[in-house]
């Protein structure tokens, strides 16, 4: 008894917890009993003896782990129920019998079996414990693996020795042990067959373990990163913030963070990527490693840019557009000292449409996109360089000294558009008319508005001194901008009044050189500015239902003229453009007054301009089947100019062509002018469709589209626009200084038969 608890004194005894407890108690109560044989007449014996038996029975029910006490002759003394139950024996039946015939079936580590006394008095004193299965509650198939430790105590007994053996239950040990083990197999192969790049990284934001998605991301592999510094991939403008969200991570603040940063590849590339960390912490919270899993997003982010920059930029020539010059005037006007530092110029190409009409607009885009490189090269950097819309240009100056920034960008552009620009076989000769305006306390009050206004405005000042100069602005030209506000409120009633009228230019027949038909070009009767050509005032007209108002007015003039022509075969054009049509009005203004006037339908031709802005499968579409169905001829505008307008010979209800004028100008001395016109010619006749050449001026250019298969032809050789009165009163004299009229019958182009309707 001595020895017992001499050893449950012991440090290492002691710090075993109940089991040790536990037995201690059993061996004392053994040892008491058989000491107390010869005492029982003791009353102070049998006292202890009932104390020690209650509380070794209330240990031994409380307990987790078995007990069994072996004596030196192999008896077994104590065998408590849990023990029993773990080793799937009857305890009754057990105590007091010799352990090498406890009916116990089991198995070591390696599943081979073993007998009682191996499995519970091996070694005789040897503490190292030792795993065997024994049959759980399905029987043998069912192991239930249990550590048994076993020790022997030499006076345990009456001064005799035995074998304490506990036993503990550690199926769920293993149990847990093996889903621990598989969770973390399943997390390695996971992360190592990650598509996206997954590390792990100590507190000290060092690498302990990273994937191959996340070495091939980094260009690097996953032996070469681990160990590395985690910040010595980063970005060096990143650093700061990671820092700080690590810190907050750190201290709590959050459970984990998500940030876009970039990283700095092992070949000097630089690479974004989303970065998701969080904090793996120890039960008791204290931090243990991070859990870092890192996406590329390095594309979604040029995508992004690329997006962001289209909305801001011009298309054609990469300038910012109005939104993001606007945006960057405004906050320019913000700062203190915006009146010494912030002006506006603005730039308008002189010519511009002249040089479209003639070259095409092809040749117009190359020459935006010329004169936008000229801009960027005399603003160096000092500015922002916009097109707002067709040859227009603004730059927003930012500069130390923003007077002298804008004389020294104004020169600068004027002598950059000296230099021609060579478009195939030509030079062309670009100007541009420049408008300064240098920010002040009203045009700062006003916005960005006002002082673009005022860079305006003396543009204007320079187109009307000549072009091709270079006006300041000054409060006088304030009256200029307001003048082209009044210009479009006049509109208006010039249209109710008629003011508004249609000069007609001839279509001869090449061959003949009769006078077959005309196109009608509007006009405005101004009551102090005189005739007025349409590049004046069209631009005004911005509100869709005045639009259709004019044609509406223009479509009765061609009808009237039409009536008192003296051929019943003559025909006229109307310009229309799409915004124009889409809600039937024009052709019902069309239908009716060809049944006012009693017109054959073929005598009033629809000439569509601006042909690019007609989707197939659209109302406008629609409206001019409508007007085909019905007999008027559609006559398609600048054709073979481009890709869309040849699809429309598809897709829309077209009776002709006109070949755009940038064709016939170089004919015929250019060669590829040459083969375009003839190429073009002969799509048309496959087509069966009328043929007009416009723009021409040469009969060497007459003859050559006529040999081209161009049947009829327009321009300055023929005539030009003339007033109804002059063509219909005074025809001879009209015709007589360029080429002797036929007053014959002729056929009409457009007598064609119907054509099927329109796919779609």
């Amino acid at each position: 008894m001595a020895g017992l608890i001499e050893l449950l004194q012991q440090p290492s005894v002691a710090a075993g917890g109940a089991a040790l407890v536990l037995v201690g108690f059993a061996i004392a109560f053994v040892s008491f009993v058989r000491s107390g044989n010869a005492r029982r007449a003791r009353d102070e014996a049998l006292a202890r003896e009932r104390s020690l038996r209650k509380q070794f029975e209330a240990i031994l029910s409380s307990a987790r782990d078995g007990v069994l006490i072996i004596a030196q002759t192999g008896e077994i003394v104590v065998l408590t129920d849990v023990a029993a139950q773990m080793i799937g024996v009857d305890r009754a039946a057990a105590i007091g019998k010799p352990l090498g015939r406890l009916p116990f079936k089991g198995v070591d580590e390696h599943m081979r079996p073993i007998m009682a006394h191996d499995a519970f008095a091996h070694g005789q004193d040897d503490a190292r414990p030792r795993v065997i299965g024994v049959p759980g509650r399905r029987g043998q198939d069912d192991l239930r693996w249990v550590q048994v430790s076993s020790r022997i105590i030499t006076d345990a007994l009456d001064g005799e020795p035995a074998t304490l053996t506990t036993i503990m239950d550690t199926t769920g040990l293993l149990e847990a042990a093996e889903a621990l083990s598989r969770a973390d197999t399943q997390f390695r192969r996971a992360m190592e067959n990650a598509p996206v790049g997954m590390a792990l990284v100590d507190l000290e934001w060092r690498l302990m373990e990273v994937n191959r998605a996340f070495a091939e991301m980094m260009g690097s592999t996953v032996a070469a990163l681990r160990g590395t510094p985690f910040s010595a991939l980063s970005h060096p403008h990143d650093l700061q913030t990671e820092r700080e969200q690590l810190q907050r991570l750190y201290d709590g603040l959050q459970s984990r963070f998500s940030l876009e940063k970039r990283y700095v590849r092992s070949d000097g590339n630089v690479v974004w990527a989303v970065v998701d960390v969080a904090l793996v912490r120890y039960a008791g919270g204290a931090p243990d490693h991070y859990v870092v899993q890192v996406r590329d997003s390095t594309d979604d982010r040029l995508n992004s840019e690329l997006m962001a920059h289209r909305a801001m930029h011009d298309p054609l020539t990469g300038l910012a557009n109005r939104t993001l010059m606007q945006d960057v005037l405004e906050r320019a006007l913000e700062l203190p000292d915006a009146t010494q530092r912030v002006g506006v110029i603005a730039v308008d190409l002189d010519g511009f449409k002249g040089l479209n009409d003639r070259f095409g607009h092809a040749t117009g885009d190359n020459a935006l996109v010329h004169v936008a490189g000229v801009l960027r090269s005399a603003t160096a950097g000092r500015g922002t360089v916009a097109r707002i819309g067709g040859d227009e240009f603004v730059i927003v100056v930012q500069d130390a000294d923003a007077s002298k920034a804008l004389y020294e960008i104004a020169s600068a552009i004027h002598a950059g558009l000296k230099r021609p620009l060579q478009v195939k076989r030509h030079r062309l000769n670009l100007h541009a008319s420049v408008g300064i305006a240098i920010a002040d306390d009203d045009t700062i009050d006003g916005g960005a508005p006002s002082l673009l206004s005022a860079a305006d405005a003396a543009m204007y000042r320079a187109k009307l001194r000549g072009k091709s100069r270079t006006e300041v602005y000054e409060p006088s030209m304030g009256a200029t901008t307001e003048h082209q506000s009044a210009l479009a409120a006049e509109l208006t009633q010039a249209i109710e009044r008629g003011d508004l009228v249609l000069h007609y230019q001839p279509v001869m027949d090449l061959a003949t050189r009769t006078v077959v038909g005309y196109e009608a070009l509007v006009r405005w009767q101004h009551p102090t500015r005189g005739l007025l050509l349409p590049g004046a005032f069209l631009g005004l007209v911005e509100d869709r239902q005045l639009a259709t108002n004019l044609g509406t007015a223009l479509v009765e003039q061609a009808a009237a003229f039409l009536t008192q022509c003296p051929s019943a075969s003559t025909w006229v054009s109307l310009n229309v453009s799409a915004d124009q049509l889409g809600d039937s009005e024009f052709a019902n203004s069309v239908l009716g007054a060809i049944a006012h006037r009693r017109l054959s339908p073929q005598r009033l031709v629809v000439e569509l301009t601006e042909a690019s802005l007609v989707a197939p499968n659209t109302r406008i579409r629609h409206e001019l089947t409508e007007l085909r169905n019905a007999g008027v001829p559609i006559l398609l505008d600048d054709f073979g100019t481009g890709v869309s307008p040849l699809s429309y010979l598809r897709d829309l209800p077209v009776s002709g062509v006109k070949l755009d004028m940038s064709f016939v100008a170089g004919i015929p001395e250019d060669p590829a002018g040459a083969r375009v016109s003839r190429a073009l010619g002969a799509l048309a006749r496959e087509l069966g469709l009328a043929t007009i050449a416009e723009g021409i001026e040469t009969e060497s250019q007459a003859e050559f589209l006529l040999r081209c298969g161009w049947r009829y032809g327009q321009g300055w050789l023929f005539g030009v626009a003339q007033p109804a009165g002059a063509v219909l009163g005074l025809g001879t004299e009209f015709t007589a200084s360029l080429i002797e009229p036929r007053p014959q019958e002729h056929d009409n182009p457009f007598d064609l038969p119907p054509l099927p309707a329109p796919r779609g």
